[in-house]
């Protein structure tokens, strides 16, 4: 019976919280509109979540948001060099076409999350058997290397996080 009414519960106080902070207000009327949004927005948008997520190694999502946390500072700092020298650019931008060997649907987006995070990269692509990923870099040196990349640093440890 709960569950039918708080799919979500998190969810739905969070959205509480938000709706009274952003209207500034604990009137009565506010309350009662944002429980009445609380409780409808989760049920309304159940659709659209992924699947519930279960990670069956924490060490390895702490180890992997470490590992995202650095390349993301090198990467910031690679690409504040592109910005101040423009004749530092040794490559230019493009495609790679990275195999994936993942499927769940959770572990493709935190993959999303992580490249479209990093400067440099961008999610261009997902075939639709979810096969592959096309990924553009700003600076293309080695498509090789750019596969081994994602794939060792972030396909395996989301592998073991997820599958």
């Amino acid at each position: 019976m709960v569950h039918a009414l708080l799919p979500t519960p998190v969810l739905s106080i969070a959205l509480l919280v938000l709706w009274l902070l952003l209207n500034r207000s604990m009137s009565a009327g506010h309350i009662l509109l944002g429980t009445l949004l609380a409780l409808a927005i989760p049920r309304l948008t159940a659709g659209l979540r992924p699947l519930p997520v279960h990670i069956h190694s924490p060490w390895a999502a702490f180890k992997l948001a470490c590992t995202v946390v650095v390349d993301t500072t090198q990467s910031n700092m690679a690409v504040v060099r592109l910005l101040l020298r423009p004749s530092s650019r040794k490559h230019p931008a493009g495609f790679v076409r990275i195999p994936l060997e993942m499927r769940d649907p959770n572990a493709l987006a935190t993959l999303a999350m992580i490249v479209c995070i990093t400067p440099g990269t961008a999610w261009a692509e997902l075939a639709l058997d979810r096969s592959a990923l096309l990924l553009h870099v700003l600076e293309l040196d080695d498509p090789e290397a750019v596969i081994a990349h994602v794939k060792q640093r972030y396909e395996r440890p989301l592998m073991e996080i997820f599958e």
